[in-house]
């Protein structure tokens, strides 16, 4: 019996994942989708997390699966992308959210599934595309850094919003961007993006993982 099972995939490579929290205490599951909880609750894990999980290729993972393994005593928490919006959405039956993705969907900043969605191969998990949380979350830092104008901002969010999931990178939308933004401006941009990758995804993934490692000594 697992003290703790989590749902990783692309916000959190696994070997990223087990260096805060070890599979000795844990078990690492693929992305979770619809009736995977049934198979959790066989296994009567203390705690439970999700992380990613597949909402567009199959159906996503229910609510009352959530709600049946907290009725069970089960801990559960989510961060990142899908364990974010499930978190947002049964934070009144107990499920607890942590980082900032939560936060700003528990806050009404963003409100669509789209910000956290994105492409990955189904053998490795990796992602593939950019999700539009991460994009929205590092212009914003460019804009602090005065490399972005807070107009150039808003146009290069609209540029990526326009764009569906799977087809949403850096590239492309810096792409997409040529002729509406200074092309000194772009080139100024894709210096920093490749000089200071950062995934809002995977920060809060890692958040995540640590409350629970703490969790899990203390209990």
């Amino acid at each position: 019996m697992p003290d703790v099972i989590v749902y990783p995939g692309p916000s959190l490579a696994r070997d990223k994942a087990e260096a805060i929290l070890p599979s000795s205490v844990a078990d690492y599951w693929p992305p979770v989708r619809r009736r995977d909880l049934e198979t959790a609750v066989q296994e009567k894990p203390t705690i439970l997390c999700i992380i990613d999980g597949l909402f567009f290729q199959d159906c996503s993972v229910g609510h009352r699966e959530i709600i049946k393994l907290l009725n069970a005593g089960t801990e559960v928490y989510g961060s990142s992308s899908m364990g974010a919006l499930r978190a947002c959405e049964l934070e009144p039956f107990g499920m607890k959210g942590i980082g900032r993705i939560y936060s700003m969907y528990l806050d009404g900043i963003v409100e669509s599934d789209d910000e956290v969605a994105l492409a990955c191969d189904p053998f490795t998990n990796e992602a593939i595309s950019d999700a539009l949380m991460d994009i929205r979350v590092i212009f914003e830092r460019t804009v602090e850094e005065g490399i972005l104008s807070e107009h150039d901002r808003e146009l290069l969010i609209k540029t990526a919003s326009a764009l569906y999931y799977p087809k949403r990178t850096y590239r492309k939308v810096l792409k997409e961007a040529r002729g509406t933004i200074p092309e000194e401006t772009l080139e100024k941009l894709s210096i920093y993006l490749k000089e200071h990758p950062f995934s809002q995804k995977e920060e809060d993934a890692k958040e995540l993982l640590r409350v629970v490692a703490e969790r899990v000594t203390t209990v």
